[in-house]
């Protein structure tokens, strides 16, 4: 395949950043290729479920690749490298009977990844930076739409005209959270099906509780439901390498971006089952409730807190020192003692000599005070004043305190379809 379209910075990212600086993929893209899929898959049993949801989608206009990078570590167990050997013949094969002009699948196999980069942060690159060079090929390395999905997740029928649409719809759309639920009642036991409401109920309640303290850029960041631009892909270099939270480090850097939205016209229905292949996410969260039978999480205290604060960023562009560090004395303990650790009142003066306007000020001010810090202080809170309570608690007690929403019963399930509406609807508690 000739790349004769790559502009010089595709072919700089390609030689400098990329995964791999040469094809995986031998077979020519079509020229109208607009979406590619990307699965990272390790030690995984059910791929071709994943496979088959994709392919019972509704297609859009343009022609559509999906990825499958199977990959393991040089240190990999047998036993793991038996499993990915068979997803990987019955991946080939089932691409064979089911690939067609418009919708192809591409099982690629990776082994002896390094152990310091071996995992699904690793595996996610391989197959975007991938879907990038075929999606450039095209002259589409700009424009083209790069979403990531897992091996043990199906989707809506809708699910890929959806992204092309929502794209199409919003010309300066940077990337996208899609909504997801997962499954509620199956084959697996009970009790998993008691966590993992427990779960998606913590992350959606996450969530709201950004979004009630007026933290800007509160999203879900669920690496096998989001999709990006190809070419913000490129200009933010790439997926990162890390062995878990790889999808909330991505798009902490896109989503301040602007133009970030949440897809809800489709859904991904992700796995409930208990696993540990990543330190934390879904299987790991399930695994650990079934040990304690039950999910703490962070006080809506800790919101109110953060929210005294954020309320007064628009304020603080006009202030002189000493009435940042007045107002600083006024806000709850937990947020201040964080702040006065983070050497908050130089880190204001700083932001505010290199800011020209109020609007400037405030968006130099969320680079700094961005999620990864939103988040450290969530836990520095939880460590010092307020302690974590049952996440059924913390889910009612958010929508409790907002008017007409004091009717929602305390009850996990109901408070998570009532969670679900609220995203589908795109409002907030």
């Amino acid at each position: 395949m000739t790349l004769k379209k790559v502009s010089g910075k595709e072919n700089l990212y390609f030689e400098r950043y990329a995964a791999y600086n040469h094809q995986l993929i031998d077979s020519e893209p079509n020229a109208d290729l607009g979406l590619v899929v990307t699965i990272p898959c390790f030690n995984e049993r059910e791929l071709i479920n994943s496979l088959s949801s994709l392919n019972a989608c509704e297609r859009p206009r343009c022609s559509v690749e999906v990825i499958i990078v199977i990959n393991e570590g040089a240190n990999s167990p047998v036993e793991v490298s038996e499993v990915n050997t068979q997803a990987y013949e019955d991946a080939l094969n089932w691409a064979t009977r089911n690939n067609t002009s418009k919708l192809r699948f591409f099982p690629l196999y990776i082994k002896d990844l390094p152990k310091k980069h071996a995992g699904v942060g690793m595996a996610r690159k391989i197959a975007m930076d991938e879907a990038l060079r075929r999606l450039s090929a095209v002259g589409n390395g700009e424009k083209g739409i790069i979403a990531c999905f897992d091996a043990d997740c199906t989707c809506a029928p809708n699910y890929l005209k959806a992204i092309i649409d929502s794209f199409e719809t919003r010309p300066k759309a940077t990337a996208c959270s899609i909504h997801f639920e997962h499954p509620l009642e199956g084959s697996l036991s009970p009790e998993i099906y008691t966590a993992i409401i427990d779960y998606e109920l913590f992350l959606r309640y996450y969530d709201h509780a950004l979004k009630s303290a007026g933290f800007p850029y509160a999203h879900q960041t669920i690496g096998s439901s989001m999709a990006v631009r190809s070419g913000v892909y490129l200009k933010q270099g790439g997926m990162n390498r890390r062995k878990a939270g790889e999808d909330f480090y991505f798009l902490h850097k896109i989503i301040p971006l602007g133009h970030f939205f949440d897809l809800t016209t489709t859904t991904v229905v992700p796995s409930p089952r208990v696993s540990d292949r990543v330190p934390f996410g879904t299987g790991k969260a399930v695994g650990e409730w079934m040990k304690s039978h039950g999910l703490m999480t962070y006080s809506p205290i800790t919101f109110q807190d953060l929210k005294c604060f954020l309320d007064g960023i628009y304020r603080l562009y006009t202030m002189d020192t000493i009435s940042c560090t007045s107002w600083l004395q006024t806000l709850p303990l937990s947020i201040r003692s964080f702040l006065v650790e983070h050497s908050f009142v130089q880190q204001w003066d700083t932001l505010r000599r290199q800011s020209a306007s109020e609007a400037t000020f405030v968006r130099h001010f969320f680079h700094w005070f961005n999620g990864f810090k939103v988040l450290k202080y969530v836990h520095y809170a939880r460590d010092h004043y307020h302690t974590n309570i049952p996440v059924v608690s913390a889910a009612h007690r958010l929508l409790s305190s907002k008017p007409g929403y004091d009717k929602v019963k305390e009850d996990a399930k109901e408070l998570l379809l009532y969670y679900r509406a609220i995203d589908i609807k795109g409002s907030q508690c």
